[in-house]
């Protein structure tokens, strides 16, 4: 696992631009809820202490990882800097898990090219719910938090 040996949630605030001149927009999906709203916990905590105004991060849930495209898309219209999509897929015993992984991959992709604001890939996509745990605030740390750096450099360079 690329995880492994690996803390998500560490960063070197002094080496991360301050993010009070920015918005943020953060879509969650509501399946799998006990990962992605630690992931969210993450997330929203590390723009916090990267000077955040709680006033500019902007959260709008979505049903499903699938539906994080069009929850992206719309929230790029909400006068944001960058977006960061919350997920979590977990392997069951269907090729469900393959279509919905890769539709997210390229939907969020597809936005990242076309459009002129970032959106973060922060989908959790895991073979075991244990993984999952691990990943979002469990062993490895949070994803989320890897996630909110992810964004405020974007939101960075996107203004060069």
């Amino acid at each position: 696992m690329a995880t492994l040996n690996k803390n998500l949630s560490h960063y070197d605030k002094t080496t991360i631009p301050n993010a009070k001149k920015f918005r943020f927009g953060i879509v969650v999906s509501e399946w799998n809820p006990e990962i992605t709203e630690g992931l969210y916990t993450g997330a929203y905590e590390a723009l916090i202490d990267c000077d955040a105004l709680p006033d500019n991060i902007l959260r709008w849930n979505v049903p499903g990882s699938f539906e994080l495209i069009y929850g992206a898309k719309k929230m790029l219209s909400q006068n944001v800097d960058a977006v960061i999509a919350i997920g979590s897929v977990i392997q069951g015993e269907t090729k469900h898990f393959d279509f919905v992984c890769e539709g997210v991959t390229q939907g969020i992709k597809t936005l990242n090219l076309t459009q002129n604001i970032p959106v973060i890939f922060c989908v959790l996509t895991d073979t075991n719910y244990k993984q999952a745990i691990d990943r979002s605030g469990g062993i490895y740390g949070n994803k989320g938090t890897e996630a909110a750096i992810a964004a405020i450099k974007m939101a960075v360079l996107s203004k060069r």
